[in-house]
C-alpha cells in the first residue's frame, strides 16, 4: 500500500498514473521508485525555498494523474451532506481533531498551499470526492473509526479509482498487489478490485480498524497506515522515554518531531488535518464546490465474458457509465470463466434480467475462439480479425509463441470484439508490484510454477531461483517472486 498524490513539487518519489478507457498504447509505471508514500504538496519547505507556481502545479498535476476530467455515470442519491457544513450555514464539526492542531507549522503549510498555488487541484479532489463521501463515511461510522478519516484518499490518490503510482500501488486507497490480496480483494488478469471504491474501501478501513486499536490515536494509525507499523511501533519504542507523559494524538507529533520518520509519513498527517480544514469549510478559504452525484447503483449479474456494451444496452445507457461503475473490470468485459456481479445505473435493476435476455445471444458473448492452424501467429490472427496484436495479446496473456514466433498448432486464441476492446482499460499487469532499482515483482497465483512464470517473462527458471535466492524450484501460491532487476533482499513495506 503507498500513498500516491504528490503532485506540487518534484521532489516526490512515485507519481501515480491515471488510466483512461481507452489508450493507444500501454500505460508505463513511469519509473523505479521506493515503495513509500508521495506527499500531496511535497515536504514542508526549508527556509528560502522557491515559491511553486500556479503553471508548475498545473503542469506536475497533468504528469501524476493525467486529464481527469473524464464523465462520470449520471447516478443520482441523497447524499450525505456532513462533508461540507459550510453549504449548510453551520458552524462545522470534525470528528478528529484538527482544530488542536490547525497552527501547526506543517498543518499550517499544507493549508496554504490547497488554498493557494495548489487550489483549482485540491477544488477538482474534493468535487470528486463528493462523489464517494457518503459511501466512505457510511462505512467508517459502521466500523466506529472517525467519519473524516474520508479524506484520507485526497492524500492517497485525489480520489481517483484509476490513480496508479510508479510503485504500482493502485485506486482510492492506493493499496499494493500483495496488501489487496491479503485483505481478500480480487486482483488478477481481469479483475482488480483496488479499483472498486466498495471492496477497496472496505479492506482500506478493516487495515485502519486494525491500526486504531493497536495504536489507541487515528493518527498514529493513519501513520502506520502511510509507512507502516512496524516503523511506527519502533520509534515510539525507541523514543519511549522521551515520550512520557505524552499520549493519544499528540504522540504522533512528538514522534515526527525525531529524526526518525521518513519526510512523507511526517507530513502525511499534516495532510490530512489540512485536507479536513480546507474540505469541510471550503467557502471559508474561498472555495467553490460543485458537488458530484453520490457514487449509487444497482447490482445485477451476469455470464462469463459479458460485454460492458452488451450490459450498457440491457441498462438503457451508455458504456462509459457501466465502466465507471466497475472500475475493477479490466478489459472491456467480465471474466471469461466466472459469472459476475455488475454495476449498473440506479433504478435499472427491475428490467434489466428481460431487456438482457432480448439481446442477441451473439451481442451477449463479448469474444470468440480460434484455434491456430499451422503458420498462425499472433500477427496472422490480429490481422484477420482486425485487431491489434497488442490487442489480442491482452485476452491471450497465457498463450506463449514458439521461439519462431508461431503458435502452437491447436493452441485456442481468444479473439474479442471491437466493442470489448474499446472498453478496455491499458494497464500494466495487475500481478507485477514494481519496487525501487527496477524491481519487478510476481505474486504467484494457484497452479502456477516456475517454469511457467520464467516462460510468461521470457526468463530461465535459473535466474528466478538465484534472483529469489532458491534451491529448490517449489514455489506457493501468495509468494513474491523478482521478475528482474536486483536479488531480493529485505523489503520493509505496508501490508495489512
Amino acid at each position: 500500500m503507498v500513498s500516491s498524490a504528490a503532485v506540487l513539487t518534484a521532489c516526490a518519489h512515485h507519481r501515480p498514473q491515471t488510466a483512461a478507457r481507452p489508450a493507444p498504447a500501454v500505460a508505463q509505471a513511469g519509473g523505479p521508485a521506493e515503495p513509500h508514500a508521495d506527499t500531496v504538496g511535497g515536504p514542508a519547505p526549508e527556509a528560502g525555498d522557491h515559491p511553486v507556481t500556479h503553471a508548475e502545479v498545473t503542469q506536475q498535476a497533468l504528469t501524476v494523474f493525467g486529464d481527469t476530467s473524464g464523465t462520470t455515470a449520471s447516478v443520482d442519491s441523497t447524499r450525505d451532506t456532513t462533508s461540507t457544513a459550510a453549504t449548510e450555514n453551520v458552524a462545522p464539526t470534525w470528528d478528529i481533531d484538527v482544530r488542536s492542531y490547525a497552527t501547526q507549522a506543517r498543518v499550517a503549510h499544507f493549508v496554504a498551499r490547497f488554498t493557494g498555488e495548489a487550489r483549482d487541484l485540491f477544488t477538482l479532489w474534493v468535487e470528486r470526492g463528493t462523489r464517494y463521501e457518503p459511501l466512505i463515511r457510511a462505512k467508517l461510522r459502521a466500523a466506529g473509526l472517525p467519519e473524516d478519516m474520508a479524506y484520507l484518499p485526497i492524500i492517497e490518490s485525489g480520489y481517483s479509482p484509476q490513480a496508479y503510482s510508479r510503485a504500482a500501488a493502485v485506486g482510492l486507497w492506493q493499496l499494493m498487489t500483495s496488501t489487496a490480496q491479503g485483505a481478500g480483494l480480487r486482483v488478477d488478469w481481469w479483475v482488480d478490485e483496488r479499483r472498486d471504491p466498495v471492496r477497496s474501501t472496505d479492506a482500506a478501513i478493516r487495515f485502519l480498524k486494525y491500526l486504531k486499536d493497536q495504536f489507541g490515536s487515528i493518527y498514529l494509525a493513519a501513520a502506520a497506515y502511510d509507512g507502516g507499523p512496524g516503523r511506527i511501533s519502533r520509534g515510539l519504542a525507541r523514543y519511549a522515554d522521551d515520550f512520557e507523559g505524552t499520549t493519544g494524538d499528540d504522540l504522533f507529533f512528538a514522534l515526527a518531531d525525531k529524526k526518525y520518520l521518513r519526510v512523507e509519513t511526517k507530513d502525511y498527517v499534516p495532510q490530512l488535518i489540512a485536507a479536513a480544514l480546507v474540505a469541510k469549510e471550503p467557502a471559508r478559504y474561498g472555495l467553490q464546490i460543485k458537488p458530484q452525484p453520490a457514487y449509487a447503483y444497482d447490482s445485477v449479474r451476469v455470464g462469463p465474458g459479458t460485454p460492458l456494451a452488451s450490459i450498457a444496452r440491457a441498462a438503457g445507457t451508455t458504456t462509459s457509465i457501466i465502466a465507471d461503475l466497475n472500475p475493477q473490470i479490466l478489459r472491456g468485459m467480465t471474466p471469461p470463466r466466472d459469472s459476475f456481479l455488475v454495476r449498473i445505473p440506479e433504478g435499472q435493476g427491475l428490467t434489466f434480467d428481460s431487456a438482457f435476455a432480448d439481446l442477441d445471444s451473439t451481442a451477449r458473448r463479448g469474444y470468440r475462439i480460434v484455434v491456430s492452424k499451422k503458420g498462425d501467429s499472433f500477427a496472422t490472427i490480429a490481422r484477420h480479425a482486425d485487431l491489434t496484436i497488442t490487442h489480442l495479446k491482452w485476452y491471450n496473456h497465457n498463450v506463449h509463441p514458439l521461439p519462431s514466433g508461431r503458435l502452437p498448432i491447436g493452441t485456442s486464441v481468444m479473439v474479442p470484439r471491437p466493442a470489448v476492446v474499446s472498453a478496455a482499460l491499458e494497464v500494466p499487469d495487475p500481478a507485477i508490484e514494481r519496487y525501487g532499482s527496477g524491481r519487478e515483482i510476481h505474486i504467484v497465483h494457484a497452479g502456477e510454477s516456475l517454469s511457467r512464470i520464467a516462460a510468461h517473462y521470457h526468463t530461465s527458471v535459473a535466474t528466478l531461483m538465484r534472483l529469489n535466492g532458491l534451491r529448490k524450484s517449489t514455489i506457493l501460491p501468495g509468494q513474491a517472486l523478482v521478475i528482474s532487476g536486483a536479488p531480493r533482499v529485505h523489503h520493509r513495506h505496508r501490508s495489512a
